[in-house]
C-alpha cells in the first residue's frame, strides 16, 4: 500500500472547531491505531478553523510532541474550508478526513483507503446505511439522515448511499481536479464533492461502518438541513447550465466502459419501453389509489404522475435507449418532465370529460378512464422520448465509438 515513489501515502485531516474536551484523546487514539495497524506512510493534520477555546494550544502541543502530527490554523469558520485548505497543501497520494469525535470505528480505515492507494477507485466513503453497517443513534437523527439521503438520491440521481458520514478519502489527483468546482465551505462540502464526482463518471467505493452517535455534537440540524437543500438546488442548476465541466473531468479521469455499448434496435426499444411502461403504470395506479383519498382525483393524478415521471425517464434512459454516463443527464430529465406535463394534460383532460358526463363517477371508474388515457399518453411519450429526449445523432454515436476503440482501429 506504500507508494512506489517512497512519498507520503496517506494524510488524514481532522477538522476541529472548539474541541478542547476531546481533541487530545482523539488524536492520541488515532495516532496509536495508525502506528500499529496502517502499513503505509501516514500523517495526521489537525485543521483548526477559527476555534476560540483552548483547541489551538492543545493542537500546537500535540504537533510538537507527537511524530507525524501536523497543525494548521484558519481564522475563518467552515469545515469544508478547513478540508480544502489542508488537502490543497498536502503532498500525499491519498487524502482522508475523520470527524474529531471518532464516531466511526477506526477498523474501517484500512479498507477505506486501500482501493485508492491501489488505484482501483477514485473516492471512498463510509456508509452508515448499508446492510452490514452497525449504527447506534437516536431515532430523530436516524430519520433525518435517511430522509436527506433518500431525497438526494431521488432528486440528484446519485447512487451513493450516505453523503454525510464523516469518514471519507479521495485520491490527491482527483481532489486537485474536483475541488476548484466545489463552492460550499460548510457542511454541504461532502455532498457537493460526491455529486460532482459521480456526475463526472468517477468510481466511488463504499464500505459499511460501525458508528456510534456523539451526543455532544454541535451540528445545528435545522440550519444544516436548510443549507443542504439550498446547496442541492444550486448544484442542480450549475449542472443543468453546464457551469461544472463534468464532461471535461469525465474525459480526463472518468471510468470509461471497456467496450462501447450498442444502442438497442427499434424493436428492442419498443419491448423495453413496454416493460418500463407496465411497471410505471402499476406504480401510478398504486400511488393514485393511495393519494386519491386525502388529495382528491386531480391532485392525486398529478402527484402520482410526477412521482413516477422521474423514475420512468431514468429507466428508459438506461434500459430502453441504452444511454449511460453523465452527458445531458439533467437536460434529459428536464425534457422528460416536459413530456410528463403533456401526459398530465391528456390524463387530466380525461378526468374533466368523465366528471362532465358523470359527476358521481366512482374511484374505480376514474382509474379505468385514467388507464385508458395513459395508454394514449404512453404512445406519445415513446415517440417524444425516441425522437427528442433521447435522440442520438449518428455523428455523435460514431465519435463515441471512435473514442473507445484502440488507437489505429477504424470505425466503419
Amino acid at each position: 500500500m506504500t507508494p512506489s515513489y517512497g512519498g507520503l501515502a496517506l494524510e488524514i485531516v481532522v477538522p476541529v472547531y472548539n474541541e478542547e474536551a476531546v481533541l487530545e484523546r482523539s488524536i492520541t487514539r488515532l495516532a496509536e491505531y495508525l502506528t500499529h495497524e496502517m502499513p503505509s506512510t501516514w500523517r495526521i493534520t489537525i485543521a483548526d478553523n477559527a476555534s476560540t477555546d483552548r483547541t489551538p494550544v492543545i493542537a500546537a502541543r500535540l504537533s510538537e510532541h507527537m511524530p507525524n502530527v501536523n497543525y494548521r490554523r484558519l481564522e475563518v469558520k467552515g469545515r469544508g474550508l478547513a478540508l480544502r485548505d489542508a488537502w490543497g497543501a498536502s503532498e500525499a497520494k491519498v487524502l482522508a478526513y475523520l470527524d474529531v469525535d471518532l464516531s466511526t470505528d477506526l477498523a474501517a480505515l484500512p479498507p477505506l483507503v486501500a482501493p485508492l492507494l491501489s488505484g482501483h477507485s477514485d473516492i471512498s466513503i463510509g456508509t452508515r446505511l448499508g446492510q452490514n453497517s452497525r449504527v447506534s443513534r437516536g431515532p430523530k437523527r436516524e430519520f433525518i439522515s435517511r430522509s436527506y439521503n433518500f431525497l438526494l438520491r431521488r432528486t440528484m440521481q446519485v447512487r451513493f448511499s450516505d453523503a454525510q458520514c464523516g469518514f471519507k478519502a479521495i485520491r490527491a489527483d482527483v481532489a486537485k481536479r474536483l475541488l476548484p468546482h466545489v463552492e460550499d465551505d460548510g457542511w454541504f462540502f461532502d455532498t457537493e464533492l460526491l455529486i460532482i464526482a459521480e456526475r463526472s463518471g468517477l468510481r466511488i467505493h463504499e464500505i459499511p461502518v460501525d458508528w456510534i452517535d456523539d451526543p455532544d455534537s454541535r451540528v445545528n440540524i435545522k440550519q444544516t438541513a436548510i443549507d443542504d437543500l439550498r446547496g442541492m438546488v444550486r448544484v442542480a442548476g450549475s449542472l443543468v447550465k453546464g457551469v461544472i465541466p463534468v464532461q471535461a473531468i469525465y474525459a480526463e479521469l472518468g471510468r470509461r466502459p471497456i467496450v462501447p455499448v450498442d444502442r438497442p434496435s427499434f424493436f428492442g426499444q419498443v419491448l423495453r419501453f413496454g416493460v418500463v411502461g407496465v411497471f410505471s403504470t402499476l406504480a401510478f395506479a398504486l400511488l393514485y389509489l393511495v393519494l386519491q383519498g386525502p388529495f382528491g382525483a386531480q391532485e392525486a393524478n398529478f402527484l402520482a404522475l410526477l412521482m413516477t415521471a422521474v423514475g420512468n425517464t431514468a429507466a428508459n434512459r438506461r434500459f430502453t435507449f441504452g444511454i449511460s454516463g453523465p452527458e445531458k443527464l439533467f437536460t434529459q430529465q428536464f425534457q422528460g418532465l416536459i413530456v410528463f406535463m403533456l401526459a398530465w394534460c391528456i390524463t387530466s383532460s380525461s378526468l374533466v370529460v368523465l366528471h362532465a358526463a358523470n359527476p358521481d363517477a366512482a374511484p374505480n371508474m376514474e382509474l379505468l378512464t385514467l388507464t385508458a388515457a395513459n395508454i394514449l399518453a404512453t404512445l406519445m411519450r415513446f415517440i417524444l422520448l425516441r425522437l427528442w429526449v433521447f435522440r442520438v445523432r449518428r455523428s455523435g454515436e460514431r465519435a463515441a465509438v471512435r473514442a473507445l476503440r484502440p488507437a489505429g482501429e477504424s470505425v466503419r
